[in-house]
Parts: C-alpha cells; structure tokens; sequence
C-alpha cells in the first residue's frame, strides 16, 4: 500500500516515534512524506520514504493529487489541533479528499496504531470492498 506521513511541526517527533515503534509494518509499504517530516523518518528508522514540498508549500496538495487519482492508499496525518495552521484550506482540502475517495485517514495516535494493526493482520482490503459495491 502507498501510505502518506504527514505532521505539523508540534507533532512531527510523535510522527517519527510512531514510525520507530511500527517500522516493521511500515517497511512493508511503499512510504510518502512532506518537508521536513520525509527526512526526519528516514535519518530516524532509515526507510525509504518519497518526499514531497512542504505542508504549506504545496506538499498537502499534491498528496491530494495522488488521492484523487486513486494512488494513494493510507494517510496518516498528525494534525496539531490547537495551532492555526497558515495553510488550513489545504488542510481541510486533503482532510475533504479522503473522505470523498474513502482513503483511510488518522489524525492522531490512536486511529493510526489501529489502521497500521489493521493493515497488518489484513483484516480489510477497503479497496476490494469498494470495487465489489460498484
């Protein structure tokens, strides 16, 4: 699966602490990331992870493009609630795609160790499911 990885600067050291804790898992997938995030996973758990801009430099966005195109599968998105975020629209824009295209996405620590646990174990292929209602 194509996981984004994506975290506000309040956030990004969780990001990569997750990452340290489910690098097993996630070296099983092919891994995106924003800015700075992209190079603070890879010196952290050494993955290979393709790095786009900046969240506010257009790095949300094109994580968008990929999901409405369909190539995107996952995004884990460690979102700081509490700081107004320059680039809110593209925010909410990315945040408005994965539910359009039905894209898993966790905003937090707690629905990302599920989505990763659920990965992990294969309890749902959400694509399969999808093409099957169609």
């Amino acid at each position: 699966m194509k996981i984004a990885l994506i975290a506000h600067d309040q956030k990004k050291e969780l990001l990569v602490e997750f990452a340290i804790a489910y690098t097993k898992i996630l070296r099983q997938h092919t891994l995106y990331a924003t800015g700075t995030t992209e190079k603070r996973v890879i010196d952290a758990t050494h993955l290979p992870v393709h790095r786009f801009k900046s969240g506010p430099l257009g790095g949300d966005q094109q994580i968008g493009a990929m999901i409405a195109n369909n190539e995107m599968d996952m995004v884990i998105f460690f979102r700081d609630p509490l700081t107004a975020q320059p680039h809110e629209p593209d925010v909410s824009a990315l945040i408005r795609l994965c539910d359009v295209y039905n894209v898993p996405l966790a905003t937090n620590m707690g629905t990302a160790e599920i989505l990763l646990k659920g990965l992990q174990e294969g309890f749902v292929d959400w694509r399969l499911i999808q093409q099957n209602r169609s």
